[in-house]
């Protein structure tokens, strides 16, 4: 089973987070802040990874240390679960709707940390959650997992939609990405024998 437990811990936060990339998309999740649970329960349910996360923020700050640092060691466990890669399909790509909402996010495990989000949200805000705090999750996971990731809202109008677009679009990503392909044979997908650089 592929799985890796990252803990992480400043003055900011104190996060758990445990995934398992063979799972049934089973989740426990508790940051404090309502719509992000909401988010990260999707992202479990639809890529079929379990994913426990404990979070322990300066809320009564804001919630932008809790939202980045649950992203950077969601996506430490990631990559410490996948290992040496061998054998992942590593590409994958989808066209996420929701509603009136069309998103679309393309990723490659390729070691190599790269971001790219063109996503605009009509509000500043969904509920107490700001808005610009998407971009910053989906930073933080990409570098800390190693992938490349390109997310982009063809069009939409609710924020809760494209938001919610954004996160789904990824789980089906990551789910084909992570899978093993049985004819690669344990094969690391590079011609240069290794990812990450």
């Amino acid at each position: 089973m592929r799985t890796a437990t990252i803990k992480r811990k400043t003055k900011e936060t104190d996060i758990e987070v445990t995934v398992n990339l063979d799972g049934t998309g089973v989740s426990n999740i508790a940051t404090g802040i309502g719509f992000f649970d909401h988010m990260l329960d999707l992202l479990a349910r639809h890529s079929r990874i379990d994913l426990t996360v404990k979070a322990v923020g300066d809320l009564h700050i804001d919630h932008h240390h809790t939202t980045e640092d649950t992203g950077i060691a969601l996506g430490q466990a990631v990559k410490q679960a996948l290992g040496t890669m061998a054998g992942i399909t590593r590409y994958a790509g989808v066209h996420m709707p929701m509603d009136e909402t069309l998103s679309r996010v393309v990723i490659d495990i390729s070691g190599r940390p790269v971001l790219v989000f063109k996503v605009d949200f009509p509000r500043d805000k969904i509920g107490e959650f700001d808005t610009e705090l998407v971009r910053e999750w989906f930073q933080a996971f990409a570098m800390n997992a190693g992938v490349t990731l390109h997310v982009e809202t063809l069009y939409g109008d609710n924020s809760h939609h494209i938001a919610e677009s954004c996160f789904k679009g990824l789980a089906r990503a990551l789910r084909a990405a992570v899978a093993i392909d049985p004819k690669a044979a344990g094969e690391v997908p590079s011609t240069k024998g290794s990812l990450g650089g």
